[in-house]
């Protein structure tokens, strides 16, 4: 089995069920690229260069994790990167069938990456970077759904 994965999203912005994922991927993987999407498609709050360094401070204690910015076909990319995994979050039910749509796409463009689908802790179950900046930019208490970091950015981004 490699012992490199990727766990990529957009991270706008990373939450606490994001970096929930990111631990147990961290234990284990030896090596976990966490990939930030470069073009999303979505409206996004926070710039490329933004939502990589508040991944980084998100994940500055895991000494088995590094923070790229990617675009382009994940899985290319894995291969571009020696990774032979994928992880994917899975919050909730509503979830799964478009992960699992993407995995079986992934799956058939490289069957030699496999995907590996990791659930955050329950309390985080709920939790969205869409509904995190729409509770903070109404200017409610998002501390327990987000890193520090990124408390702090959301904080100064949305000031009032």
């Amino acid at each position: 089995m490699n012992q490199k994965a990727i766990y990529a999203g957009t991270f706008d912005p990373m939450t606490l069920g994001h970096l929930d994922v990111v631990e147990r991927a961290a234990k284990i993987f030896p090596e976990l690229v966490v990939a930030v999407v470069a073009e999303t498609g979505k409206n996004v709050l926070f710039s490329q260069k933004e939502r990589v360094d508040l991944v980084k401070k998100s994940v500055k204690g895991l000494t088995n994790v590094k923070v790229t910015l990617f675009d382009g076909l994940l899985v290319e990319y894995a291969r571009a990167q020696g990774a032979g995994v994928l992880i994917r979050g899975l919050r909730a039910f509503s979830d799964f069938e478009y992960e699992f749509q993407m995995a079986l796409t992934n799956r058939r463009l490289a069957p030699d990456i496999e995907t590996l689908f990791l659930m955050p802790k329950q309390d985080y179950s709920f939790l969205s970077s869409t509904n995190v900046k729409q509770v903070a930019s109404l200017g409610g208490d998002v501390s327990e759904f987000v890193p520090p970091a990124v408390l702090a950015a959301l904080t100064r981004k949305l000031k009032r």
